[in-house]
């Protein structure tokens, strides 16, 4: 299979999940068995999952030591992880490992410890970053957090009609 394929099959996979396990340190994840769901994951010849998705909420992390290490030992292609769930844990900061993920689109870190708003700086540099979940943290209560509004929904939507040009749509002549 092609990186080309491999892209556009695994975007469907079920998540690799590891959710309400009680895993302490990221290592676990070498012995625990991850959930199944409804699908079934599928599996490289090396036997590494072929997701795009890495769930592991609902535990009790506290630190991401040695994360890049076990994620390429659970996923064939580790460099295409673009969602990543580690709501509902104990992290106090979101670790530099997780601006590794180029690809990363979608990041749930609700449910934490984060106290710090300017850790959320260090995921500017993740160009794919789509969706970032942040409540239910300390940082909620420091000046300068604040929700998304319906209006700043509607100003952006605003913003974005009047700034970004449509796709011309081309005709295709009838060649007869």
């Amino acid at each position: 299979m092609s990186k080309q394929d491999y892209t556009n099959t695994s975007v469907q996979e079920p998540p690799l999940d590891y959710s309400f396990r009680s895993i302490h340190v990221i290592q676990d994840l070498i012995s625990e068995k991850p959930r199944t769901g409804l699908r079934p994951l599928r599996h490289s010849k090396s036997g590494k999952s072929l997701t795009q998705s890495l769930w592991l909420k609902n535990n009790v992390l506290n630190d991401l030591k040695d994360f890049k290490h076990v994620v390429s030992q659970l996923l064939e292609h580790p460099e295409n992880l673009a969602w990543i769930d580690l709501s509902f844990n104990d992290l106090t900061s979101i670790d530099p490992v997780l601006t590794t993920f180029f690809n990363l689109s979608i990041l749930y870190l609700h449910g934490n410890s984060i106290q710090r708003l300017g850790e959320v700086n260090k995921l500017a540099v993740l160009p794919r970053l789509r969706s970032l979940t942040l409540h239910g943290n300390p940082i909620e209560e420091e000046k300068g957090y604040s929700e998304v509004t319906k209006a700043d929904r509607t100003t952006a939507e605003v913003w974005k009609r009047m700034n970004i040009k449509p796709k011309k749509v081309r005709i295709k002549q009838n060649t007869l």
